[in-house]
């Protein structure tokens, strides 16, 4: 039993300290923000073009029938010289997004404006297959990309092509908006995650000069930067990941603009922020396997070079966080039957601090959405601590897409399901784009959270509440994906 408890204090302060030190460089971004802020550098001029360099407008889009002529008639609209730009809709689809498309494209070829409707024979390679086909029968010197749930504002290219002043300048990515963070509260942690990317992560990295990320859509892209990289592959996942490491580390440079905002829309179902998140998950681990090595070799100045390390392998901190909890409620009854020193607790209490960096830096990523100091920690209280629980709630599921990521495993890009939802509603439920099935991992999901109540009632047998708070927002996390998981399913099999 000693042994056992020896490999299980291990695996407990080895997971403690992996997150802390990611924790550290996601600070580090932190600071770099607030620094920005107070100085003012994070302004972002509006520079009127000069010249008007044709632009190639890619569309990838694969069975949206709910969201494809919102996304159609928002890049018709684009403020650009009409003999100076192309629509490409890289169309995969197999059901009436195809016939949506076809008519819009009618519609807008006969009002002037170069749209063109192109199909392959087959989806090889899915999104990036779709990119590399259209970027080989583009004219544009430029080639801005956005997914069927964004709508681009019409002066989306006059704010942006003046990003590439310097010929270096291989990508211009901007900050996604929310059209609909208010749906409920799924989508506002959703919102909370993802400003804290897009104010800390890509600002932080980008003023400090380190690697950044194309986000797969909202961006714009030199072509021959593309080209020089190796074009779009289609053996990860994140394709966007992928080919923004592949171009930095040939010398490109990337610039976010984080006054420029294109608006999208979150998912609003559990299993679609799942499936969402286990593309993201295991294609950054799939991007890691591919260029880790290749950052590591480079001859970039360190402090890029480890927060690109950092970057890469973020997604691991998920198994960490699992493996973390899983060991937590064996050890608070090895620690009650004696096998472990109860200093040992007291020493690793130290790691509370990660908690509290965690809350200054999502309290850091709301400044740009609310300076109101009071009322961003009121928003912070109600918010954060549902969120930690649900992205804790996420460490199997994530866990497993990295895993499956990094043993090199493939599987085909399943797309985030769009709803066309802005208001609070029950439309959504007949969405056929909806996971019909549960999976074993839903199973598990359910037993991990029937797991952590018996933490938390452990606490209360063995008189022992330090690890308490913890398996509270672990229970959550997990009670809340199995029973909207649960109860999305069964909307699908009755039909709603």
């Amino acid at each position: 039993m000693s042994i056992l408890a020896a490999i299980m204090m291990m695996v407990y302060v080895t997971g403690l300290v992996m997150i802390l030190l990611f924790t550290f460089m996601q600070i580090n971004l932190a600071y770099t923000y607030r620094k920005s802020v107070k100085n003012g550098s994070l302004t972002t001029p509006y520079k009127k073009t000069g010249t008007f360099p044709f632009v190639t407008v890619q569309l990838p889009v694969y069975n949206e029938k709910y969201v494809v002529e919102r996304l159609i008639r928002s890049v018709a609209q684009l403020d650009w010289p009409a003999g100076k730009l192309e629509i490409q809709v890289l169309d995969d689809s197999n059901d009436d997004t195809s016939r949506i498309i076809a008519s819009m494209c009618r519609k807008l070829n006969a009002d002037g404006i170069n749209i063109r409707h192109i199909q392959r024979n087959d989806r090889t390679g899915f999104k990036a297959g779709a990119l590399q086909y259209g970027l080989e029968r583009a004219e544009g010197e430029f080639i801005a990309i956005f997914d069927a749930d964004f709508l681009p504002p019409a002066d989306f290219l006059l704010r942006t092509i003046p990003g590439f002043d310097k010929p270096g300048t291989g990508m211009v990515q901007t900050r996604w908006g929310h059209i609909n963070r208010d749906f409920s509260i799924l989508t506002k942690l959703q919102a909370l995650a993802l400003d804290a990317h897009f104010t800390i992560e890509q600002q932080g990295r980008n003023q400090s000069g380190y690697f950044i990320n194309f986000n797969g859509t909202a961006g714009v892209w030199r072509k021959s930067c593309i080209l020089d990289a190796g074009g779009w592959h289609h053996d990860t996942l994140t394709e966007d990941l992928d080919i923004s490491y592949r171009a930095q580390l040939k010398g490109w440079e990337f610039r976010y603009l984080g006054g420029v905002i294109t608006p999208a829309e979150l998912p609003v179902a559990v299993s679609a922020l799942k499936t969402q998140q286990y593309r993201w998950t295991k294609g950054a681990a799939e991007t890691a396997r591919k260029n880790l090595v290749g950052v590591i070799r480079s001859k970039i100045p360190f402090a890029r070079k480890m927060h690109a390390v950092s970057h890469l392998l973020g997604s691991s901190v998920f198994i960490w966080i699992f493996l973390v909890g899983i060991v937590s409620v064996p050890l608070l009854w090895l620690k009650y039957l004696g096998y472990i020193d109860p200093l040992f607790f007291k020493l690793v209490s130290v790691f509370i601090i990660g908690l509290l960096l965690w809350i200054y830096f999502y309290e850091t990523s709301m400044i740009a959405g609310q300076p109101d100091t009071a009322k961003r920690w009121k928003a912070m209280l109600t918010q954060f601590p549902l969120f930690l629980a649900v992205s804790m709630g996420l460490g199997f599921h994530n866990s497993m897409a990295v895993i499956s990521g990094y043993a090199g495993r493939k599987s085909p890009f399943i797309r985030t399901p769009k709803f066309n939802n802005i208001q609070a509603d029950t439309s959504w439920k007949s969405n056929v784009y909806m996971v019909k099935e549960l999976g074993m991992s839903t199973i598990i999901e359910g037993a991990l959270m029937v797991f952590f109540l018996f933490g938390i009632i452990s606490a209360f047998l063995v008189n022992d509440f330090g690890l308490l708070p913890f398996h509270i927002l672990l229970f959550a996390g997990y009670a809340i994906l199995f029973s909207k998981t649960i109860y999305e399913a069964s909307l699908k099999s009755a039909g709603i």
